[in-house]
C-alpha cells in the first residue's frame, strides 16, 4: 500500500503526509514539481523527526511515476469528481492511493489513468477536505480492508 502525492502546493501537507505514512508504515510517493523546495523548513518543521521512519520516493514528473508502475498495481484517484464512494471500494494490499495538488487536483489524463476514482461524501456546502485528511482516511479504510495496520 502505498500514498502519492500528485505535485503538491503546501508544504505542511507533505509533512504531515510523511508523518502519516510513517506511523502507518506506509510508502509515500512524490510526484514534482512542486511548488517549494522539498527541503523547505517548513516542510521540516511538519514533519518534525517521521522523515526518517518514511519511506519516500521522489518521482521528477507523472511520466516518471507512472512508467514506475506495476502492472499489477491498481491506482486509485481521490477526486471530488468521482460517483463511487471509497467505503464501497474493494482495495487491494498493493495499491497506490493517488491525492492531486491542494490548488488543482490532476490533469484530464492523470485522472484518466487511473484505474479507479473514488469520492468522499462530505456535507453540503463543504466543497472537499485537507488532502491529508482524505488521504487518512481512505488509506484507514484500505488498511482495514486488508487487515494490514502496522
Amino acid at each position: 500500500m502505498r500514498l502519492a502525492l500528485f505535485q503538491p502546493d503546501i508544504p505542511q501537507n507533505v509533512g504531515a503526509a510523511i508523518r502519516l505514512c510513517a506511523c502507518l508504515n506506509v510508502g509515500l510517493d512524490i510526484i514534482e514539481p512542486c511548488t517549494f523546495r522539498l527541503d523547505d523548513r517548513s516542510l521540516k518543521r511538519a514533519a518534525l523527526d517521521y522523515g526518517p521512519l518514511a519511506h519516500v520516493t521522489r518521482h521528477e514528473s507523472w511520466a516518471v511515476f507512472h512508467a514506475s508502475l506495476a502492472p499489477a498495481q491498481t491506482l486509485v484517484l481521490l477526486t471530488t469528481k468521482a460517483e463511487a464512494l471509497f467505503p464501497d471500494f474493494a482495495f487491494g494490499p498493493d495499491d497506490i492511493i493517488l491525492m492531486g495538488s491542494e490548488s488543482a487536483g490532476v490533469p484530464h489524463a492523470v485522472h484518466h489513468a487511473a484505474t479507479a476514482r473514488l469520492r468522499i461524501p462530505i456535507a453540503k456546502p463543504a466543497r472537499s477536505l485537507n488532502v491529508v485528511t482524505a488521504a487518512t482516511l481512505a488509506l484507514g479504510e484500505a488498511l482495514r480492508q486488508n487487515n494490514a495496520y502496522p
